[in-house]
């Protein structure tokens, strides 16, 4: 007669169960931090997606001008163009999310970023200011028929130059003085680095969110902007006389 197994013997103990629990915990207390570390962190998004929801305005406000931007049109077009024959234009920076005014969906809480210390004004039309604004803005970028996907549209401000992360705004000063600011394309030419400031004053994670010319907002590291973002970014051409940078670089305009 075929004997029956000790079913008894096959499974686990008490004891057993206690040890395998206690393993996982371990394990999961290990490797959990570690994620934590190599993602975005979690208060992103609404940058993130406030950048998108201006990236749905310059789409609306090009409809009706021919796909340009604000800063391609010119002023009797309802533009600013033509200021930007001119150098040193970054005081006049919220000039182009005015002039989007009736195309932001959410107001003036779309131009800030919930990361930044700045405040929303309370409308787009009334004491609206750089002071107002967390988004700098690629006065030369392209988005006629998707000719120049990769150009760049606008972004946290929080970049600065040199490859160190400073604890600051970096090009965009707190005084919302603005900044008209030359950007070599070639990191070798003169980096530049995201700071650590828009993820708060005590964080230790340097990056940003950009929007680019195809309408997609992308978050970067400094890496990441200096490797591959910056050299794929088509040069400006369009500089005011007399202000032609010595290598090619983009122009930005920070609030």
């Amino acid at each position: 007669m075929k004997q029956e197994p000790n079913r008894a013997s096959s499974a686990f103990t008490l004891v057993e169960v206690i040890i395998v629990i206690f393993v996982v915990l371990v394990l999961a207390a290990l490797i959990l931090p570690f994620f934590a570390r190599t993602k975005p962190p979690s208060r992103l998004p609404p940058c993130h997606q406030h950048l998108k929801e201006i990236g749905i305005a310059y789409v609306s406000w090009a409809e009706d001008d021919r796909d340009l931007e604000p800063s391609q049109q010119t002023v009797a077009e309802g533009g600013w163009a033509d200021y930007l024959t001119n150098a040193d234009q970054g005081a006049i920076c919220w000039t182009n999310y005015a002039i989007m005014a009736g195309d932001i969906d959410g107001g003036s809480k779309m131009l800030i970023c919930p990361e930044d210390n700045r405040q929303p004004a309370l409308s787009l039309t009334n004491k609206f200011s750089n002071t107002n604004v967390s988004y700098f803005v690629g006065v030369s970028a392209s988005m006629a028929n998707m000719s120049q996907p990769q150009s760049i549209l606008g972004g946290d401000r929080n970049l600065g130059p040199g490859a160190v992360p400073a604890a600051g705004y970096g090009y965009s000063p707190n005084s919302g003085a603005g900044n008209d600011v030359a950007v070599p394309i070639n990191s070798s030419n003169g980096p530049v680095s995201w700071t650590l400031r828009t993820n708060g004053p005590k964080s230790t994670y340097s990056g940003g969110n950009m929007l680019f010319g195809d309408m997609h907002v992308e978050w970067t590291t400094t890496d990441s902007l200096s490797q591959q973002s910056l050299p794929n970014t088509p040069p400006t051409t369009n500089w005011p006389s007399g202000h032609f940078p010595a290598t090619p670089s983009i122009r930005l305009v920070f609030p």
